[in-house]
């Protein structure tokens, strides 16, 4: 099961580092997106990254703020978040899947396994 750390409380335009690593498994084997869900708000696709290739997908709000990686020596799949900004706000979870099968990379039904989340705050 995926495991979310870095969330935290930051000021905008600052930035903050998310990690997502899994002890059972070699994250390597998987796609694995980053979602995030606001107060009142649906779950909504951040960032994903394919299992074979690393085709990427950003979600329009965070294209040039947000980078997905794979640490491989460390087993990680990270978030780069720069540029934070008060809608960034929410609870982020990473979520992980073996096989797409055709579905769409970054889409919440697509991820099978989901980790607790992390919270993610942004204010001043």
């Amino acid at each position: 099961q995926p495991v979310e750390s870095g969330g935290g409380l930051v000021q905008p335009g600052g930035s903050l580092r998310l990690s997502c690593g899994d002890s059972g498994s070699n994250l390597d084997y998987y796609a694995i997106g980053w979602f995030r869900q606001a107060p009142g708000k649906e779950r909504e696709g951040v960032s994903c990254i394919a299992r074979v290739g690393g085709r990427t997908k950003y979600a329009d709000s965070v294209k040039g703020r947000f980078t997905i990686s794979r640490d491989n020596s460390n087993n990680t799949v990270d978030l780069q978040m720069d540029n934070l900004k008060p809608e960034d706000t929410g609870v982020y979870y990473c979520a992980a899947v073996e096989f797409l099968f055709g579905q769409p990379l970054c889409a919440v039904p697509t991820f099978g396994s989901w980790g607790r989340g992390t919270q993610v705050t942004v204010s001043s």
